[in-house]
C-alpha cells in the first residue's frame, strides 16, 4: 500500500496574518487563495513538496455547527489548543532564529526532548501550535 499525506488543515481567523506568516515567515508557496461569502481558504506548503500542502481556513463555518460548538472552537482557537502540526528542517536553530526575529510568539526555544527529538515550539497568528523539530 501507498498513501501519501495531502493536504493538513488548520483553522485561521486572519488570513492576511496567516499568509504573512506562512508565506513570509516560513517561506512557503501559497497554492490557492479561495475566497467565498466573505470568507477565504489559503493553501500554502513547502517549495520543495508540492504534494504536500496545509489548507488554512475559516474555522466553524459547518453549516452542521450550532452556535454553541462554534463558540467552544473559537474558544480552543483562541486559547492555541485546536490546531497543531509538526513541521522539520535541517537547521533548526537557523529556522528559529528567524521565527524569533519576525515576531513569531515563541512557545519553546530548540530543547532536546526524552524521546529523541531536538524542536522548537511557536504559536502562528490564529494560536496552532507549529513545532518544528531537527532532521538528523
Amino acid at each position: 500500500m501507498d498513501i501519501t499525506i495531502n493536504y493538513a488543515f488548520l483553522p485561521q481567523t486572519d488570513p492576511d496574518a496567516a499568509l504573512a506568516f506562512y508565506r513570509d515567515t516560513l517561506g512557503f508557496e501559497v497554492r490557492n487563495d479561495v475566497g467565498y461569502s466573505g470568507m477565504r481558504w489559503l493553501t500554502v506548503g513547502p517549495p520543495k513538496q508540492p504534494g504536500t500542502a496545509i489548507v488554512l481556513h475559516p474555522p466553524a463555518v459547518d453549516p452542521g455547527i450550532t452556535d454553541d460548538e462554534r463558540r467552544t472552537i473559537l474558544e480552543l482557537i483562541a486559547k492555541g489548543s485546536y490546531g497543531a502540526i509538526t513541521l522539520a528542517t535541517d537547521d533548526l536553530d537557523g529556522v528559529f532564529e528567524r521565527l524569533q526575529g519576525s515576531g513569531a510568539d515563541v512557545v519553546q526555544e530548540p530543547t532536546e526532548q526524552p524521546y529523541g527529538v531536538r524542536d522548537c515550539a511557536f504559536r502562528d497568528p490564529t494560536g496552532n501550535l507549529i513545532r518544528i523539530n531537527e532532521l538528523r
